[in-house]
């Protein structure tokens, strides 16, 4: 019943974590456990019992709905996949889902097309369609970056509440640190496919140790221009992911980096209680 916001920039491997969480990319390496068991190798039966355990919502809402079906039939579809209700069931409990995630009056959305409705209204047809099977645990890959600002607040809201309600645990995926602050109880920052911090939300905000998340911090718009901030520059641009840097793979742009941080890849490591960093110069 918990969230863990997963933060970064474009291109850190935000989105493929959390492809490989759900088993919709095959790991090169490495295993996934959920719920203590190793799910790495998991095909056909088995695979899809897991599959009603762990749903994702997809950054865009005018991409993951097919034009073709009603809405209706998109959120009952998952039910019909797994044999758990056909025909008048499904659609009542098709009904029940659309009403929660607030399409109403859900006769009315039942019957609409993708088509015509907006961003926020087919976000919020995504979100049905991922708790219909009453899952366990959710990716939530970018689920208001494509929304209109004035609609945000009300899917990240939606959001908390199923959480609530439904006892779910979410993988939150986002770029920008205030819906992370928001939305999440505990928050990796990841750079180039690793991550370099890991702590409570709000332990991470009061104390970023890492020298990433101290500049990803520093980035944030504040609504009082004339306040005085440290700036916290970064040096180059980000190094191809293909190549990585050796050692740790932002001391190419890191003001801090000795001569170890090129050399040697620091490990994720406990230096207060709870929070985790990955840095020579944090001891």
């Amino acid at each position: 019943g918990e969230t863990l916001g997963l933060v970064g920039e474009s291109g850190c491997g935000k989105t493929t974590l959390g492809r490989l969480l759900v088993k919709l990319t095959e790991p090169t390496s490495g295993k996934i456990i959920f719920d203590g068991q190793d799910i790495t190798n998991l095909k056909g039966e088995e695979l899809r019992k897991l599959r009603r355990k762990m749903q994702i919502i997809y950054q865009d809402p005018y991409a993951s709905l097919n034009p073709r079906m009603s809405i209706g039939d998109q959120v009952a579809h998952p039910l019909k996949i797994h044999g758990l209700a056909n025909g008048e069931e499904a659609r009542k409990i098709a009904l029940e889902t659309l009403e929660r995630v607030g399409l109403t009056p859900a006769e009315k959305f039942y019957k609409l097309y993708p088509r015509i409705l907006s961003g926020g209204q087919r976000q919020r047809v995504a979100i049905a369609r991922a708790i219909i099977l009453k899952p366990e645990f959710i990716v939530a890959d970018e689920p208001v970056s494509m929304i209109d600002v004035s609609l945000r607040a009300s899917i990240l809201d939606l959001m908390l509440k199923l959480k609530k309600e439904l006892n779910l645990t979410y993988v939150f995926i986002t770029h920008d640190l205030a819906v992370a602050k928001y939305v999440a109880d505990t928050i990796a920052v990841m750079y180039l496919g690793k991550l370099v911090e890991y702590a409570p939300t709000e332990k991470l905000f009061e104390n970023p140790l890492h020298p990433y998340t101290k500049a990803l911090l520093a980035s944030i718009p504040v609504p009082r221009p004339m306040k005085e901030r440290r700036e916290i520059k970064l040096r180059g641009e980000i190094p191809n992911p293909i190549n990585p840097p050796t050692g740790c793979r932002f001391h190419p742009r890191c003001v801090y980096a000795h001569e170890i941080c090129s050399k040697e890849e620091p490990e994720l490591r406990e230096v207060e209680k709870d929070h985790y960093v990955a840095c020579f110069n944090v001891s």
